[in-house]
């Protein structure tokens, strides 16, 4: 006969309903985990109400004063208690949870803030006098007179002051105020024809401005290039390319980056649904599978990508939050965001980052010598002076051009290249295009080449090897990729859940070579392995896909050994280093490159060429 459990009561549990402050109270708890998450609740609220400019002001990481202040609509005197109500909203009349066109639509965050801290909302509608209503630790007040011209103005103070418990889990005010920046960005990327301005108050006063963001004009594309460019910086948006598909009824808008404009993290990755600022791991996962031909594993792309759909194809009710977000078809916004990026990608062609030659001229500036030396104003030669003193300096001109005067001594062996078509029997200049006419070769690995504006150096062994593994790419695209069939096969026993979730992905694996199938129970035997990969351990292969599966939603494991390979046999094939070129040899290779999508860029991401004006390079040598 067992013996009862001591822990438990022997008296029969009596269920009871829960107060209003209560629920408030345990609503917070998945609502508003940090100030951060007020904050966007709060702006959330603004932009729902109309708002074309918000301001937010917060003290102390947030932890005692956060102040919302907008332009909207604002809210009349007698709503005021209704919209500090649980579940009371003016955002959907509940008939279809499905049809949400605005941030907000539970009518939770009000009533949560109010029970955790000390609330004050004042409004005022057009045609009314404002009021003032306030909340303390779920205490309501009645609505009082104000004096606001229009809009509305949410203040918290002493978030968590009375819930202490949450307020040990509060990490220091400069993570707080990070997290809270982090928040307002994000939903200033969303609305580019809104101002924001960020202040910290923290001791009292005015304050600091920590960032403003005035409101962008012109058409949706340009407004938010230029907001981007605030945002995540000049460099982004000099690097970007503007994305634009459609397929399905979901429509995908932004900017993405180039790949030689890539980052050591995924920071810089900013992905919006309907204009709700969402970490879905969907999305991030079909923004990785874009670049991952591009990209070595420990780069990152950066991108800032909207999806705009029918509020009844996505359901933005998953999460308390809202971060997360679930598709009536995944696979639709996956294959939209994927190719999508490609087909940006492909047109951008031979086109490399402005990064690339900002730090090879950075890096070409000569060191100081010694310490810093102060200059007056009147020590500083004028522009005149300058002008007649690099005249003199300048060497006589010579009647051979370029390299003609390098002798064998040097230690930078060039080779000129000798033109010997007439001028009149070209039609036009190979100045003119893209990538200019090669000149010399350097180091028997650099091409150097004329354009019209500037100068190009081309690594020829890294802009050889993307051609040749660009080639590669689209014979196995066009053949597919050759299968060896196993003597015996071999069948790796899985759990029914793992099981599953492979099979789900063996067409996609067939595809490259892998055939899986099902052998009762658990297991799977596999049946065929790529050609191209020789001999592999099936079992290892397989749950290293599966642990991808886990970790990301998909999984690339066969594609990057495959395309791995066909990186090693361009690189073998390729152009190496040391070769002497001919000058139609060198002028074939960047005809080639201006001709091939993504040689920008060798086969880990690294540029293979850099450009330099003739602007930058003059005023590398002090003449301008």
């Amino acid at each position: 006969m067992s013996q009862p459990d001591p822990k438990i009561s022997q008296n029969r549990p009596v269920i009871r309903q829960l107060d209003d402050a209560e629920i408030n109270r345990i609503a917070a708890g998945e609502v508003v985990e940090c100030p951060a998450s007020a904050v966007k609740e709060l702006v959330e609220n603004a932009l729902d109400a109309g708002a074309r400019r918000i301001e937010v002001a917060y003290a102390d990481g947030g932890k005692t004063l956060i102040r919302v202040t907008d332009d909207g609509c604002g809210i009349a005197e007698e709503d005021l208690p209704l919209a500090l109500s649980r579940h009371a909203t003016s955002k959907i009349d509940g008939s279809d949870l499905l049809d949400i066109h605005t941030f907000g639509f539970r009518g939770e965050a009000l009533p949560s803030l109010g029970a955790v801290g000390r609330l004050s909302i004042t409004s005022r509608v057009p045609g009314a006098d404002a009021a003032v209503i306030t909340v303390d630790g779920g205490k309501m007040a009645a609505a009082k007179p104000a004096a606001l011209s229009n809009g509305t103005i949410v203040e918290l103070r002493d978030l968590f002051f009375a819930t202490p418990a949450r307020l040990k889990f509060m990490r220091s005010d400069r993570a707080e105020a990070q997290a809270i920046t982090d928040v307002v960005k994000r939903l200033a990327m969303a609305e580019p024809f809104v101002g924001f301005v960020l202040r910290d108050v923290s001791g009292g006063g005015e304050g600091r401005i920590t960032f403003r963001a005035e409101a962008e004009s012109g058409d949706l594309f340009d407004a938010l290039h230029g907001r981007l460019a605030r945002i995540i910086g000049a460099e982004f948006a000099e690097n970007a390319l503007r994305i634009d598909a459609s397929r399905e009824g979901l429509h995908l808008t932004g900017y993405a980056a180039l790949p030689t404009y890539s980052r050591g993290s995924n920071v810089a990755q900013y992905l919006f649904v309907n204009g709700r600022p969402v970490k879905d791991k969907l999305l991030v996962g079909a923004l990785r599978a874009a670049y991952f031909d591009f990209l070595s594993r420990d780069r990152h792309p950066a991108a800032a990508l909207f999806i705009e759909c029918d509020p009844h194809l996505v359901d933005v009710n998953v999460h308390p939050a809202k971060s997360e977000v679930r598709f009536r078809d995944p696979g639709t916004a996956r294959g939209l965001i994927v190719s999508g990026l490609r087909h940006a990608l492909a047109e951008a062609g031979h086109r490399a980052s402005t990064t690339v030659a900002g730090a090879t001229l950075g890096a070409m500036r000569p060191e100081p010598m010694g310490g810093p030396a102060r200059v007056y104003q009147m020590d500083r030669p004028s522009l005149g002076a300058r002008t007649v003193a690099y005249g003199m300096q300048a060497p006589a001109p010579v009647v051979e051009p370029g390299f003609a005067d390098l002798s064998e001594s040097y230690s930078a062996r060039v080779e000129p290249v000798v033109d010997v078509a007439a001028p009149e029997a070209q039609e036009a200049p190979t100045e003119a295009l893209p990538l200019g006419a090669a000149r010399a070769q350097v180091h028997e690995n650099y091409i150097i080449a004329q354009t019209e504006t500037g100068m190009v150096i081309v690594d020829q062994h890294a802009a050889h090897e993307r051609l040749v593994y660009e080639r590669l790419k689209t014979q196995m695209a066009e053949n597919g990729v050759a299968a060896q069939a196993l003597l015996i096969p071999e069948i790796v026993e899985l759990s029914d859940g793992d099981c599953a979730r492979l099979l789900a992905v063996a067409e996609e694996l067939s595809k490259l070579g892998l055939t899986i199938e099902a052998f009762g129970g658990g297991a799977v035997a596999v049946r065929e392995t790529p050609a191209i990969l020789g001999e592999v351990n099936a079992r290892a292969m397989v749950l290293d896909i599966l642990d991808e599966l886990d970790d990301q939603g998909e999984s690339f494991l066969v594609q990057a050994r495959i395309e791995a390979i066909l990186s090693r046999v361009a690189c073998h094939g390729s152009i190496r280093s040391g070769r002497r070129m001919r000058a139609d040899e060198m002028n074939a290779l960047l005809r080639e490159m201006e001709a091939t999508p993504h040689s920008g860029q060798c086969n880990h991401g690294r540029p293979t060429y850099v450009e330099l004006k003739l602007s930058d390079i003059e005023r590398l040598f002090g003449r301008t």
